[in-house]
């Protein structure tokens, strides 16, 4: 999805070398793989990812590789034994789909696009999820992640559902193509939880994006049982599985 996303021009890559192509003999594209701050890759050929492989010695300096997970496991598999080696691997990521019939009917709650005033509560949350889920603050390694949360929300990227002043919930639209929406940074923060938020405001949020959008997706980490459980209570579906090699 994010490929298509590139290819839409929704990414703004401008650089001939930020997206590589692969053909067969015949001609056929047999595999597609985007060279930016992250490898996002798309492959069902095993000389596809060799190729990509070898076109990787000249991209140092990748935060991550994602894609689906056998080309992942075969890319990561060819460049072993020369390459960097990473701080973090989530192996088994299941990607997610919903389409409008299948979305569960909910009780609606007062979700809403993200306002600026929003913003201090959203990057404090989106930071707290990122140091749960992979060990470290990016308000303190990454340069410009609260302004990148503020564009995000100037976007109208972010939604949010707060209730007398006090954040219940928040996710954001990352990649936007005209077959998905990709729905991510879902989070409830902790002293919010168990009280059926999640459920309430996720099913809410999808419900506004499908009046927009033809479907949509998300992926998670697979031991992230109660993400998973909330996802498919909404009508989530599991349509393939990625991994992601992070560095």
């Amino acid at each position: 999805m994010f490929l298509q996303w590139v290819l839409e021009g929704g990414h703004g890559a401008t650089t001939p070398d930020e997206f590589v192509l692969h053909r067969d003999r015949t001609g056929a594209i047999t595999g597609v793989a985007y060279f930016g701050p992250q490898l996002v890759l798309a492959a069902d050929d095993d000389n596809a990812v060799d190729a990509f492989a070898v076109e990787l010695r000249r991209h140092p300096g990748m935060r991550s590789f994602v894609g689906p997970k056998l080309a992942i496991d075969r890319l990561w598999k060819d460049v072993s034994s020369w390459h960097g080696r990473p701080t973090l691997v989530r192996e088994h990521q299941p990607l997610y789909a919903l389409v409008p019939r299948a979305l569960v009917p909910i009780a609606d709650v007062d979700v809403r696009l993200a306002a600026p005033d929003d913003a201090d509560a959203v990057i404090e949350n989106s930071a707290e999820m990122m140091v749960a889920e992979l060990g470290y603050d990016p308000r303190e390694h990454r340069q410009g992640f609260g302004a990148g949360v503020r564009r995000g929300i100037v976007q109208g990227t972010w939604w949010v559902w707060v209730v007398d002043g006090t954040l219940r919930f928040q996710c954001n639209v990352g990649s936007r193509t005209r077959a998905t929406a990709q729905i991510q940074g879902v989070w409830t923060p902790p002293n919010q939880r168990r009280r059926g938020y999640a459920t309430a405001a996720l099913s809410a949020v999808a419900r506004h994006l499908l009046e927009s959008n033809a479907t949509l997706s998300l992926y998670v980490n697979d031991f992230n049982v109660e993400a998973i459980a909330l996802y498919e209570r909404i009508g989530f579906v599991q349509v393939g599985e990625l991994s992601t090699v992070i560095f």
